[in-house]
């Protein structure tokens, strides 16, 4: 069986694309994604000592497999990340259970308001949240990192106006116990909220510096323990960023070359590609373009202020991490320009992307 596979293996092309892996039955049990689908595919077949276990263990359950090709690797990734979803393969647990997706609750009405961990989002419970995110220990992580940072640990659950065993340890900063320590918990607690936002760094400046000491000092171990928090928290802020932009439901032609000659347009929003088309520059009608550009957006909606919901945070994070590559080049169209029919300042803006030689570029700060 796995000569046959080898030698199907030997006809793929170096494209980009989709694998499907499949049993003995022909049931889909592995979806994945490739810039180069020959080299992808055949090095499940090759060193397979090398292989993590679960891989090993995938290999020996793989019968035959099918391809889709995609013409770059970032569209790729976006129908890899559909197929998952949609075909739910036994052996991309990563994506498969929506209980790994996970928010930030915050009250701000409660007496001792506190930071936890949920599954789901009401949005008539009256509390901020934050995510979602695809890990829940990373989340647990950073919470705890946060709460240690600012020293509010607290071990006493009820909080009925007496100390916790945290507070003696230094853990805790006595909220427990009420007075001026309550309302110093309640000013940290709005810290947390605008470290969340992006707003406030300042938590990450002393971590970064209180690490940098503990390497000075040689204690290795506190070092390392400032470099994980860090990490956690970071991992926080990023996905927030990424939401941020996504939520901002903003009109944006990608365009992505594919040769000298030849380029791919995208029109994107929210977590959407809504079009995209293969255009040499030699025919290229810029005025078309930007008449498909508008009808396209002002076509599309989506309600003003949703929030970004579980099944739309990975292709939001493929489109940015794609959007900040220097693989494509992009412009923002304004909602005013589709409403008003600029027409004119959309050409411009399509005539910048195909006549700009393509380079690296970043996206900028956004707050959440």
């Amino acid at each position: 069986m796995f000569i046959f596979i080898k030698e199907k293996v030997k006809t793929l092309p170096s494209t980009p694309g989709v694998y499907l892996m499949k049993d003995s039955r022909g049931s889909i049990i592995y979806v994945g994604k490739a810039k180069n689908l020959k080299r992808r595919v055949q090095s499940y077949f090759q060193q397979s000592k090398a292989h993590p276990q679960k891989i090993i263990k995938l290999v020996s359950n793989i019968r035959d497999f099918d391809i889709l090709l995609t013409d770059t690797e970032f569209e790729a990734f976006m129908l890899e990340c559909k197929l998952i979803r949609d075909v739910k393969p036994l052996f991309n647990k990563m994506m498969k259970s929506p209980q790994s997706y996970t928010y930030i609750a915050i009250d701000k009405d409660r007496t001792y308001p506190d930071i936890a961990v949920t599954n789901h989002r009401d949005e008539q419970d009256g509390r901020l949240y934050f995510g979602p995110f695809p890990s829940k220990a990373r989340v647990e992580t950073a919470i705890i990192s946060i709460k240690e940072a600012f020293r509010i640990l607290c071990s006493n659950p009820k909080r009925q106006n007496s100390l916790c065993l945290n507070h003696s340890m230094g853990l805790c900063i006595g909220m427990c116990g009420g007075g001026s320590a309550l309302q110093e918990y309640h000013a940290i607690m709005e810290d947390i909220i605008a470290l969340l936002n992006g707003e406030n760094r300042i938590i990450l400046d002393n971590m970064k510096r209180k690490m940098a000491e503990a390497a000075a000092d040689f204690d290795f171990e506190a070092a390392a323990q400032y470099r994980d928090r860090i990490a956690a928290i970071q991992f926080l802020l990023r996905k927030e960023k990424v939401i941020g932009f996504t939520e901002g439901n903003k009109n944006i032609v990608v365009l992505e070359n594919l040769s000298e000659d030849t380029f791919k347009i995208f029109l994107i929003k929210r977590s959407e590609i809504l079009f995209s088309k293969i255009v040499t520059i030699d025919s290229a009608d810029v005025n078309q373009l930007s008449k498909l550009i508008s009808t396209t957006f002002i076509n599309t909606s989506f309600p003003a202020g949703s929030h970004i919901k579980r099944d739309e945070i990975d292709e939001a994070q493929i489109i940015y991490n794609y959007l900040k590559s220097s693989h494509c080049r992009y412009k923002t169209i304004p909602d005013k320009w589709i409403r008003n029919h600029l027409d004119k300042n959309i050409e411009n803006a399509v005539t910048s992307l195909i006549y700009t030689k393509q380079t690296s570029q970043n996206i900028p700060r956004l707050s959440t």
